[in-house]
């Protein structure tokens, strides 16, 4: 039963796929109906390798360029630790910095308890606003 019905739901995919490209022909292109087995190949290079610098910069502005910020601004806030800062780890762990050494911090998790971790460990500085809520 299946084999029988599934020719006749691909020709109607097939067939809103045709009208869909006969309505939007800007969303429609030349590429996507040659991939689908109509129409003549492009013969143009140039349209492919646009293609895939438009791809490029794409994937750039939404994940490299943001990703690289991040980066910029967490090492920019492990530098500007100093004593008495509060911290969270990576691990979730909230504290207070008693000693801050070249690649490692020591802090205060309790009264009697502190704790050595290394700078990139940390996930970020408390603040006012965060330590309220």
């Amino acid at each position: 039963m299946i084999g029988i019905l599934w020719p006749d739901k691909f020709l109607a995919f097939w067939g809103i796929l045709q009208n869909f490209g006969r309505m939007y022909p800007w969303r429609f292109s030349e590429d996507l109906l040659t991939i689908l087995g109509q129409g003549q190949p492009s013969s143009n290079p140039t349209s492919q390798f646009l293609i895939l610098g438009l791809l490029f910069a794409g994937m750039w502005f939404l994940i490299i360029a943001p990703q690289r910020k991040r980066q910029k601004d967490q090492k920019k806030m492990l530098a500007a630790l100093a004593k008495g800062d509060e911290i969270v780890t990576s691990g979730g762990l909230y504290g207070t910095i008693v000693n801050v050494k070249d690649d490692r911090l020591v802090i205060k998790i309790s009264d009697s308890v502190r704790v050595e971790l290394n700078k990139n460990f940390v996930q970020s500085k408390v603040t006012n606003e965060t330590s309220d809520r």
